[in-house]
Parts: C-alpha cells; structure tokens; sequence
C-alpha cells in the first residue's frame, strides 16, 4: 500500500516509518520544512522511503500532497506534542494540532476519500480523572487541564465529525505515555535518563532536577505504540476511539520512575533535586487507561516490559552524551 505519515521525523514517527518499511508498504513522510531536524531518521535507508516537505499548517500545500500522492493510508501524526510548551505558545499548539488536522482532513475528503485516516491523539484529552475513574475507558468524560490537551480534544472531534459527516474512514487513537530510544530530550523520563548519562561521564554534579513525582502515568514502549496504530487501520471501525495502553500494571508514579533509572545507573551517589521551573500551572495527577477494545477489537495487546525500555532509554543517551562530548541538547 501507499502509505503517507505526517511528522514522520518524529520520535513516533520514526519507529513508524520503520515498521511500516518492515511490512513491506511504499512510506512517504512529511518534513514541516528544510530546516526541520531530520536526527530521529539518520539510521534508516533513505532510499526505502521517500520525503516531502510540507507544513500540515498551510492548507494548499496539504492538499497538493494528498493530491499527488493519494495514499490508501495516512498516519497522521504531525502535532506540537509537548504539553510544557503549550502553555507557552498556546495560539502555535492550536495551530498545528487542530488546524493541522482540519487541513489533513479537508484534503483527504477532497483528493482521496477512499484512503484510511489515522489520527493520532492523546492520552492528556481526559485531563482530570478522579481515582475512581481509574482505570480510563475511551467513554470517560473529556477534561482536558493544558492547552495541548485541549487542541488533541478538538482534533480527535474533528476525525470523528469527517467519519460521521463525509463518511470518511478515519479512526482515533488515545496513546497513553509511550517511550523508549529516541524519546526527546524535553519529556521528564528522557530528561533524567539524558541527566544520568551526562553524570556517568562526569559532565554534570550527581544532582538531578525534577518536577511533581506525584503524578502516575501509563506507559508503554513506543514499539508497541506503533503496532497498535496500524491495527487501528487494519482492524479497526471508522469513526472509533482506541485507548492505547499497558494498564494498571504499568503505571508508575514518576517518582518511581526516576528511581528506576538512578537503579540503572552505574553511580551511587545521585541525589533528587525538586525544581520549580519544572511544575505545571495545572496537572494530570493520575492517567491510567484500559486498552480492553484495542485489545477485542484490534488484537493489541503490548508485550516489552516497562524494565527493559527504560534501559534501553538510558543506554541511548549514554550513546548521545558520548556522541556529543556532553552538550546539552536543546532538542533530540
């Protein structure tokens, strides 16, 4: 199949790309521009898959590229998918994730109505859940406390609109926290895996900073992740939601994770340090989902335990930090 996936140079992104080169599809992916940070794809054969550029912002170049491509398949994955910065650039997160959107699914309903969509959304769309809600099935109520979450609540409306409307196939997954080599630098378990590496190789004081340690999150290996995604399309009914997830017997609070990882380190001397920079105006205390429907409906189920991604996240950095010569890296 012609398979076209947006932001490909993402961390999902990348291990999507991968798979799918695996299963044998012709993959096209999206860069937002020349200048767009094409690292996560250094160790993939370009000539198994081909590039476009193309910012999901701007309608008309999204629509050409539906045109001339016209994919049986789209991932779309494109998204401003850091929650800390959208409440720094709350209009840019809007733009991407739900403009972003709006513009994949104006060009399909247009250029390729036959093509089915996957539209990736989030686990951060439930926002506050109370611990008897716990844990969440694709029914719990929408209350999204960051505006990230709120751009994947009105993305995730919108794919379900164009299926109900248009008659479009599109389907919605809600991943829950997903990890593992490649992670970026910005998100809390890469950050202290990226921080121990650096204090293994004597970069940096045996002092880790964090934010809330209170909070519990479900994870699941990024692998798994993108397996699930195309089961989504394989499997899967126009116009349905998917919770991607591993359950209560995989949710952690960050605090334990961090622990995890200092156990995985070869010093024995690192201390936690709380910083305040590093809290959130509001946070989801608890996310914790069920994956019951992937699981009848899709036949997804994850199967790499949380201990061996998270080492694999450690030895990655410590390959980035040596690569480097200990530069923090704004963005990875």
């Amino acid at each position: 199949m012609r398979v076209l996936v947006t932001g490909v140079n993402g961390f999902a992104g990348s291990h999507l790309l991968e798979y799918l080169i695996d299963l044998g599809h012709d993959v096209y992916g999206t860069l937002r521009s020349f200048r767009s940070d094409r690292a996560n794809l250094a160790h993939i054969n370009p000539a198994k898959y081909g590039l476009h550029l193309c910012d999901i912002t701007d309608g008309t170049a999204t629509a050409d590229l539906i045109k001339t491509l016209k994919p049986d398949r789209i991932f779309h994955l494109a998204a401003q998918s850091y929650v800390p910065s959208s409440w720094a650039a709350p209009h840019a997160t809007i733009a991407a994730n739900v403009n972003g959107t709006l513009n994949i699914l104006e060009a399909v309903r247009r250029h390729a109505p036959a093509a089915w969509v996957h539209v990736a959304g989030s686990s951060e769309e439930y926002g506050r859940v109370e611990p008897e809600e716990c844990p969440i099935t694709e029914e719990q109520p929408l209350r999204p406390l960051s505006p990230y979450g709120v751009s994947k609540v009105a993305a995730d409306m919108l794919a379900r609109q164009y299926a109900a409307s248009y008659g479009l196939k599109v389907v919605v997954t809600r991943a829950f926290n997903h990890f593992g080599e490649r992670r970026g630098y910005a998100f809390a378990e890469s950050n202290w895996a990226h921080q121990i590496a650096r204090i293994e190789a004597g970069l940096q004081s045996p002092k880790i900073s964090h934010g809330n340690l209170d909070a519990v999150r479900d994870y699941t290996d990024v692998r798994d992740i993108v397996r699930g995604y195309v089961l989504a399309l394989e499997q899967g009914k126009s116009g349905e939601v998917y919770n991607l997830c591993s359950g209560p017997n995989s949710s952690p609070t960050m605090g334990s994770v961090l622990r995890q990882l200092i156990d995985l380190s070869s010093c024995d001397n690192i201390v936690m340090y709380a910083d305040p920079r590093r809290l959130r105006p509001s946070d989801v205390m608890r996310l914790i989902g069920d994956g019951t429907r992937a699981r009848v409906e899709l036949g997804w189920t994850p199967t790499i335990p949380f201990a061996s991604t998270l080492a694999i996240l450690l030895q990655y950095w410590r390959v980035v930090v040596q690569r480097n010569q200990g530069k923090i890296l704004e963005r990875v």
